[in-house]
């Protein structure tokens, strides 16, 4: 495929063109921000430029509203005093000597037992392990009530898995199969809310089209609120 670069204003969008059979030009903002032109065969490329820079705003939103879904989060060095989420609330590390190895939510604190309190990887593998236990059961949890919801429309997922994703906070597979972050545990309900009933607009609607997005507001009105608070904790 050919790349192709255009400015718009002080962005630079750098775009991917296929030609094909086709009567008309489409352009697709993909999951990880890579622009791809579907063009006619005949489509000149002063034509393909002309189309991307009238599109280039709306190029540009689909791609920070991809971009909400990447985790960001700040390296952590397992050290007592470090503050880490939970459920949109901070709680301090303390790291605490005792043979038996656990991790419990004590008032204000995340406190880790463990052998060695100088060995950070132990103390690392107890945390994420933590993390992944209570993100399985509480996001399956929090999707129960959707599950309903969405059941109205003949929808439900295939199947959920929760498992922790570098890159998405959720996806969605061509045959219903939901992906949720388990980092999203360390978010307030209602962005984990918003993750949940994001993905399951896609077992209907597979691209970000109005007909996705009049979805989503008709299930979460304040959708938006929740996706800004989502890249404000996490982002």
């Amino acid at each position: 495929m050919d790349k192709t670069i255009i400015e718009f204003g002080s962005k630079i969008i750098e775009f991917s063109v296929v030609h094909q059979e086709r009567k008309s030009l489409t352009i697709f903002v993909l999951p990880d921000k890579r622009v791809l032109v579907k063009a006619p065969l005949t489509a000149t490329n002063e034509q393909i430029k002309a189309k991307v820079k009238k599109r280039a705003a709306w190029i540009l939103k689909q791609q920070r509203f991809f971009l909400s879904f990447e985790p960001t989060l700040p390296a952590k060095h397992y050290v007592s005093g470090e503050t880490f989420l939970y459920l949109g609330k901070t709680y301090r590390l303390k790291i605490i000597k005792e043979s038996t190895k656990k991790v419990r939510l004590v008032g204000q604190f995340l406190n880790v037992h463990v052998n060695d309190r100088q060995d950070h990887e132990r103390v690392k593998g107890l945390v994420e392990s933590w993390y992944l236990d209570h993100a399985r059961r509480k996001l399956l949890l929090y999707c129960e009530p959707y599950l309903a919801r969405f059941g109205k429309y003949g929808l439900r997922p295939s199947f959920i898995t929760i498992q922790k994703m570098p890159k998405r906070w959720g996806s969605c597979s061509a045959r219903g199969r939901i992906l949720l972050n388990s980092e999203l545990i360390k978010a307030p309900k209602g962005c984990i809310e918003y993750v949940i009933i994001h993905e399951l607009c896609h077992l209907k609607y597979p691209r970000h089209n109005q007909d996705f997005v009049n979805l989503l507001t008709r299930e979460m009105p304040d959708w938006e609120i929740w996706k800004e608070r989502l890249e404000r904790f996490l982002g």
